[in-house]
């Protein structure tokens, strides 16, 4: 969701610059930081903008810089009459620059002229806005591209993780009856070999994790079709990577295997890292 859109427009005293900045957000937070915009026109260009950008922390921004023959700086005519007045009715006796040279200095003699916003300056004000957003809509475009292609190569590792761990199944379940068998020969005792058999199943089966990789790999699954569906699938995408996490945690809590931990370790870095990314997805 990070952006940034820059748009420019000639009014008839200056030019005005417009930019637009977007940081990550769950809504769309919006935040006009100039007067230049008028009051009455603020909810229009929230909205406008609202619909736009979707979601993010947004910063609207504008510049305005005067033409040279407007930077000249006004005197106030009313404020110098009412200060040369008070001076000539001190009734004490100074020079015509001595006066001049001291009301100049006085507060709110010389004013810059302000840009007042017409209806006719307006158009080419909103103009502008317009043009700076559908700038930003194009940077998070081009960002999307390399978001959609780091995500999506990540899920599609995960899944071939799960095949690697599936290849040390097999030697789990040996395993585990091998030390199961090793306890009880360390022990000296003899039990019934069908119940012995039983014990060993049901300790296997506690250990299985056939449904947590159905599972995982459904989410996998689901992951690519909303991210290639759906216009805004940034919050269902993080709400879909918390679910592969579980079926993730699970495996690891069940793995009691060594090649197999390590494996799980791995997805969850690039788990850790399809969370971050998807953040920055709208």
């Amino acid at each position: 969701m990070t952006g940034y859109g820059k748009a420019e427009c000639l009014l008839p005293s200056g030019k005005m610059t417009i930019e637009i900045r977007s940081l990550n957000g769950k809504n769309a937070d919006i935040s006009i930081k100039t007067s230049v915009i008028p009051r009455e026109k603020e909810m229009e260009v929230r909205q406008y903008i609202a619909k736009e950008l979707q979601r993010g922390n947004i910063d609207l921004f504008a510049n305005f810089e005067q033409n040279a023959a407007e930077k000249a700086k006004q005197i106030n005519k009313d404020i110098f009459n009412g200060y040369l007045e008070q001076i000539n009715a001190l009734g004490t006796q100074f020079s015509n620059d001595a006066i001049l040279q001291t009301i100049l200095r006085l507060p709110d003699i010389i004013e810059t002229k302000k840009e007042e916003i017409t209806e006719e300056t307006w158009n080419s004000l909103e103009e502008a806005i317009h043009s700076a957003v559908a700038a930003l809509n194009d940077f998070r475009a081009k960002e999307g591209e390399i978001l959609y292609n780091d995500v999506t190569s990540r899920v599609a590792l995960i899944e071939s993780f799960v095949a690697e761990v599936e290849k040390f199944e097999a030697s789990r379940v040996e395993a585990v009856k091998e030390r199961i068998k090793a306890r009880i020969d360390e022990l000296g005792i003899t039990p019934d070999a069908n119940r012995l058999e039983q014990e060993i199943v049901f300790y296997v089966e506690k250990l299985d994790i056939n449904e947590e990789k159905v599972r995982l790999r459904q989410h996998c699954k689901y992951f690519m079709e909303t991210i290639n569906s759906e216009p805004y699938p940034g919050k269902k995408l993080g709400f879909i990577a918390q679910e592969m996490g579980r079926e993730i945690n699970t495996m690891g809590s069940k793995a009691n295997h060594a090649d197999i931990q390590k494996w799980v370790v791995r997805m969850k870095d690039e788990l850790e890292k399809i969370k971050e990314q998807s953040l920055n997805i709208l």
